[in-house]
């Protein structure tokens, strides 16, 4: 674990953190890079991709320190800001997502009462301030999707249509098939199942998604939804065999045994 920290800060170091940084585009694009390998930090330590734990607190820990650190140093910037909400908002939920066992635990089924609502207050009252601004980064948004899964009681009580919106304004901003994936999830949370398998179908010709657990997992839940369990449960096994992390591969195949 220690040496993943190091590399990864290595990483900010080569992307060319702001020690010393240059003005206009060149500042710019360095200020992505480092932004890119914080982000990617941080969600290597809330999911692990590969190994027997769900999460890394130490990544997340580090990834959070690290961009207080870059905000310290750009109060002004909108997307430093976005992110260090995101990253705050996001880890809120850690201590709900797993058992004493380390088995993991879906979004809908956590206890929201083990949610860090200090973080949480942080991280909403900094995309707030972000927000007016002016010019909306993709991390604003993330941040604010977050927010709303954040500030509901309980899963009934989402605002999908509002998550739903702003899923369509981070496509356009910057469209990729994992944001096409999670606004599928919005599409039938709003709209229904279906519409959000039609989504879902659109991004099986995609060479990078095809096969990924993530995008097979979704279509088994929203089959499930749709009333569908003897397909949802091989949606479910498919997404396990292509899973890497144990926990992730372990849930998705107790989903398709509880389906029969």
């Amino acid at each position: 674990m220690a040496q993943r920290i190091s590399r990864a800060k290595q990483s900010i170091k080569a992307s060319g953190a702001p020690f010393a940084m240059p003005g206009g585009p060149e500042r710019a694009e360095r200020l992505r890079a480092v932004l890119h390998v914080l982000y990617l930090i941080f969600n290597e330590g809330y999911s692990s991709t590969t190994g027997p734990d769900l999460t890394a607190p130490q990544l997340t820990d580090e990834a959070i320190r690290l961009t207080r650190w870059l905000r310290r140093l750009l109060p002004d910037d909108s997307e430093v800001a976005g992110l260090l909400a995101l990253m705050l908002l996001t880890d809120a939920r850690r201590p709900a997502r797993t058992l004493p066992d380390g088995s993991l635990v879906s979004l809908a089924e956590q206890d929201r009462g083990k949610w860090d609502r200090q973080r949480i207050a942080e991280g909403v009252a900094l995309i707030t301030e972000a927000l007016p601004r002016g010019s909306v980064g993709p991390y604003q948004l993330q941040a604010a999707i977050a927010a709303v899964h954040d500030e509901a009681e309980h899963m009934d009580a989402t605002d999908w249509p509002q998550i739903l919106a702003l899923y369509e304004l981070l496509e356009q901003v910057t469209p990729n098939p994992m944001v096409t994936l999670n606004r599928a999830v919005a599409v039938a949370m709003v709209h229904g199942p279906a519409a959000g398998l039609d989504l879902l179908a659109a991004l099986e010709s995609d060479n990078r998604m095809a096969r990924h657990h993530r995008l097979l997992a979704t279509r088994a839940h929203l089959l499930e939804l749709a009333g569908q369990p003897e397909a949802a449960a091989a949606s479910y096994r498919a997404a396990a065999r292509h899973a890497t992390s144990l926990p992730e591969r372990r849930y998705l195949t107790s989903r398709a045994a509880r389906l029969g």
